[in-house]
């Protein structure tokens, strides 16, 4: 009788997997976020963790060299898993960027909401008056409250391309605080980019209480809201706007309505 060495195949499978990610997408994961002079230090701890799997699996050097070819061919075949790889492993640092953020990301500034107060899903929207996308998204954010009456959306002013950006945003912060901030929000997009003379009218047409609304955007209050806002940029990892926090996930750019409803829908599920 030949005797035969009991090699678990799923055992097996699974350390040749961990081996292909890992000098696979590891290695991209790595390259992408910390330069390509660290590749060769990614490669050769990915070759280190790899041969410590291999060895708990308790394969011979045969069976190593005959997954390894496999593998190869797989991943030739099937280049996108590498991609996938690298997507959850961004997905993971992003969750885990917006869990650093904390409950202060869902927590508005006063008056700074739409929707349903109480919606059983929060669109965190980051903003800037000099921003054509903004202005794009503005209907497509529209169009979401109004087909899903249980979307609550909160508005973060994030005032970082021009000057005048943080004297808009300081007046819409007034204006939240007379309970009248979408309705300043809208009509600055609509009267053009934001200058001493729009503000006004944007003041003007969302019917703003004119000398309370310039006295609190002076406010320390409302500067160290639009501070906040910054700093929590930072701290998420995004640098541009439109940016949309929707559950876990984090969505860059003018999206159009169909993402920000799938991306709703998707937290939803999730909840």
């Amino acid at each position: 009788m030949t005797e035969t060495k009991n090699s678990n195949p799923l055992l097996v499978l699974m350390a040749a997997i961990a081996l292909a990610l890992l000098l696979g997408g590891g290695f991209l994961f790595y390259k992408n976020s910390k330069g390509v002079d660290d590749a060769g230090t990614a490669t050769a701890n990915a070759g280190a963790q790899a041969d410590k799997a291999v060895a708990a699996a308790g394969m011979s050097a045969s069976e190593r060299a005959a997954t390894e070819a496999l593998v190869r061919v797989y991943i030739l075949e099937n280049p996108e898993i590498i991609t996938e790889a690298v997507e959850i492993l961004q997905q993971r640092e992003q969750a885990k960027r917006l869990t650093s953020a904390g409950s202060t990301l869902t927590k508005p500034f006063a008056g700074a909401v739409a929707g349903n107060p109480s919606g059983d899903v929060t669109l965190v929207e980051f903003t800037d008056y000099s921003c054509g996308y903004c202005k794009g998204s503005v209907a497509d954010v529209q169009k979401l409250i109004a087909s899903d009456k249980s979307v609550r959306v909160i508005y973060r002013e994030l005032p970082i391309l021009a000057p005048a950006s943080r004297d808009a945003a300081r007046w819409a912060l007034a204006a939240a605080k007379q309970g009248k901030h979408k309705a300043f929000h809208d009509a600055m997009f609509a009267v053009g980019p934001p200058n001493a003379n729009s503000i006004q009218a944007a003041a003007q047409k969302a019917r703003l209480d004119m000398a309370r609304a310039a006295n609190d955007a002076k406010s320390p209050e409302i500067a160290a809201e639009i501070d906040g806002n910054l700093a929590m940029m930072q701290q998420i990892g995004f640098n541009g706007t439109p940016t949309f926090v929707i559950g876990g996930q984090i969505l860059e750019g003018a999206m159009g309505y169909d993402a920000l409803k799938a991306a709703v829908a998707k937290a939803r599920n999730k909840a």
